[in-house]
């Protein structure tokens, strides 16, 4: 789901196969999702939400499985498509970047204003799609697909990018997600894909948010994230996440 710290490949027949064996299983997925939105707060309540704000923390580790370090990241978000990230990490983890849906800007390390183009607008346009709110409202939006393969787990597939479908697994007493990971198809290079699982879940303002997200690739931790603080509809405007911070470092909101 939403939070991530810095190719895929769908092959056209598992990507066939997944959409004429949709209609089979549509009915439990929509039954499944409707059973996750109810226990994440409503749809309605879900949908009214204007803006939001995460801080969290995180220790992540590299590909040899060595710590590198803690990182702090601040997620904001207005309705639709209004999005800003500020990151302080290890490397080149460190950035601050501004997306209105459209277009956009990212300050690197070394300070330099880029305007997003290329990888950086994917990325940009990926963390976007994958927010949480967009994800939890699926239902409501023409472009996605909403299935169910297994027991307990809801495919959810965009049509309009379909390397992009992932398998949201749901605790069967509580019907909150406990896991989410993309779907691997036959003859495709999902091996090594990131498992990323949910826990300690926390109502704020009616709605439940997960305060622990540990990211898993190839039965190794690659990421652990704590939830610091989540704020929302604290009447956040546009032009506060378009802003450039004037020191051109990070803004985490920290006093």
């Amino acid at each position: 789901m939403t939070t991530v710290f810095r190719g895929r490949f769908c092959s056209s027949v598992g990507v066939l196969t997944l959409i004429l064996c949709a209609s089979a299983s549509a009915q439990d997925g929509l039954q499944l999702f409707h059973q996750m939105q109810k226990a994440l707060g409503g749809s309605d309540q879900i949908a009214a939400i204007h803006d939001f704000e995460e801080r969290v923390h995180a220790r992540t580790w590299n590909n040899e499985g060595k710590l590198n370090g803690e990182e702090r990241k601040r997620t904001r978000w207005i309705r639709p498509n209004y999005l800003r990230l500020d990151q302080v990490g290890h490397d080149n983890n460190t950035y601050s970047l501004y997306f209105d849906g459209t277009t956009g800007w990212e300050i690197l390390p070394d300070k330099s204003v880029l305007k997003l183009v290329g990888d950086e607008l994917k990325f940009a346009q990926g963390y976007l799609s994958g927010i949480n709110f967009k994800i939890w409202l699926a239902d409501r939006d023409p472009s996605y697909l909403i299935t169910s393969p297994a027991r307990n787990v809801i495919r959810i597939l965009n049509k309009h990018d379909l390397q992009s479908a992932q398998d949201i697994t749901l605790d069967p007493s509580s019907s909150l997600p406990l896991k989410s990971a993309p779907v691997s198809h036959k003859g495709s290079s999902h091996r090594g894909q990131t498992e990323t699982q949910f826990g300690e879940w926390t109502m704020v303002q009616g709605i439940q948010f997960p305060h622990r997200i540990s990211m898993i690739k190839s039965g190794a931790p690659i990421a652990v994230i704590t939830v610091d603080q989540i704020k929302l509809d604290s009447s956040m405007k546009p032009d506060d996440l378009a802003g450039k911070p004037p020191d051109l470092k990070p803004d985490l909101g920290e006093q």
